[in-house]
């Protein structure tokens, strides 16, 4: 239990730490993207890596379960999924492409549930970020008994979950951190490294970012492999497990948090 209880203190952490942020950049207005981008990169604190790997970690382990599962097919990301949709049609094969949008319109519907629940992309103590993590993990573990029973369903939910987890991050930190994929990770560590080589100035931070959101997808994708060699689909409960601990983290964190006054 204690492995929950650390990642969802890292977690809730996060929000916390993110609202000290939110409140210096609230002094300044940011002028685009690549002005904004590298403030708050470098002004979290360092608990804030340990909740992004926290949820890269989660994510790590739901793909992890879906590749060596049910049909092997990613579900926290959807450019595969895209192509596969792509082949379907090409194929004329009515059932894939229903199963395939499927997975795609779940994944959406996830992040409209997100930003439904949470209404802003401004981190702000007091939006529902508990509702949105106690959702994605009712999404989590409802997944089980349906893929241990070969539902296409499973699969659904549990994409469904990796969308709400993506849109919620993102609203967490702005375009900052996404945990759920690893595309836009891989590309910044290239393009770093490549302004190392020409001696270009990098900001260290965003590369030690990069690094550990890619180790935390990597070792949940580790664990979860592990695990489903004994545990198979029931491997969900335990990230399920994980933003159930962090959402009552934050409702606490919430209640005992001393309100602004008017």
């Amino acid at each position: 239990m204690s492995i929950f209880a650390f990642g969802g203190m890292a977690m809730l952490n996060l929000v916390e730490a993110g609202v000290a942020v939110q409140a210096k950049l609230s002094h300044g207005t940011m002028k685009g993207y690549e002005r904004s981008h590298p403030l708050m990169i470098s002004k979290l604190p360092p608990w804030v890596w340990a909740g992004a790997w926290a949820l890269a970690f989660v994510a790590g382990m739901v793909n992890v379960v879906g590749f060596l599962g049910f049909e092997h097919q990613a579900v926290t990301h959807l450019t595969g999924t895209t192509s596969m949709l792509a082949a379907a049609f090409a194929s004329a094969d009515p059932g894939a492409i229903l199963h395939f949008t499927a997975i795609i319109g779940s994944f959406v519907g996830g992040a409209v549930a997100s930003g439904f629940l949470i209404q802003d992309s401004t981190l702000q103590l007091g939006r529902r970020y508990g509702v949105a993590l106690a959702f994605e993990s009712v999404l989590l573990c409802a997944t089980v008994p349906l893929l241990n029973r070969g539902n296409p369903f499973g699969m659904y939910l549990a994409s469904g979950a990796c969308g709400l987890q993506n849109a919620m991050v993102s609203t967490y930190s702005g375009t900052v951190i996404r945990t759920t994929h690893l595309s836009g990770m891989f590309t910044d560590l290239g393009i770093f490294l490549g302004h190392l080589l020409r001696g270009l100035r990098v900001d260290m931070r965003r590369l030690k970012l990069c690094f550990l959101i890619i180790s935390g997808f990597l070792c949940g994708g580790v664990a979860g492999a592990l695990a489903f060699r004994e545990l198979a689909y029931s491997t969900l409960l335990i990230p399920g497990a994980l933003t159930a601990v962090t959402s009552l983290s934050y409702g606490i964190f919430r209640m005992r948090k001393p309100r602004p006054g008017p």
